[in-house]
């Protein structure tokens, strides 16, 4: 195995993450504000759906760079991010001067969740729990 091939995935993984652990960490020091813009969205429960976001992202987030139960924390993140993508990023619905930058954060959604959907697929790669846990 190459280098590439086996540093890779992890660097995937890494840069995959580092945008859920930043929004994550900002969600979790901003929390007043994490709520109002969920309230501002009309959605129920704003500061459960706050909690939850920051578990998800930060947990998930977590478990995609170690590449611990890799799958589960992808097939998390990917559902984690389509909601995101439907419910704050609907340029359909957006002001017209707001529809173009809607659309890029929507279509930023769906690119993420397609590097997802890749780790659901083949897996986390050699440099993770989970693949240390396959080689044993």
């Amino acid at each position: 195995m190459n280098s590439l091939s086996r540093i890779g995935p992890l660097i995937g993984r890494t840069l995959i993450a580092l945008i859920f652990l930043h929004s994550g960490f900002g969600k979790l020091t901003g929390f007043e504000g994490t709520v109002g813009y969920i309230v501002s969205k009309g959605l129920p429960l704003p500061q459960l759906a706050a909690v939850g976001a920051i578990i998800v992202e930060l947990g998930a987030g977590l478990m995609l760079v170690v590449g611990w139960k890799s799958r589960s924390a992808a097939a998390a993140l990917c559902v984690f991010t389509a909601l995101a993508a439907l419910l704050f990023h609907n340029y359909w619905a957006a002001p017209a001067d707001q529809v173009q930058n809607q659309m890029v954060h929507f279509l930023k959604n769906l690119s993420m969740m397609g590097g997802l959907l890749y780790v659901v697929v083949h897996g986390p790669g050699p440099l993770s729990v989970d693949g240390e846990t396959a080689r044993r």
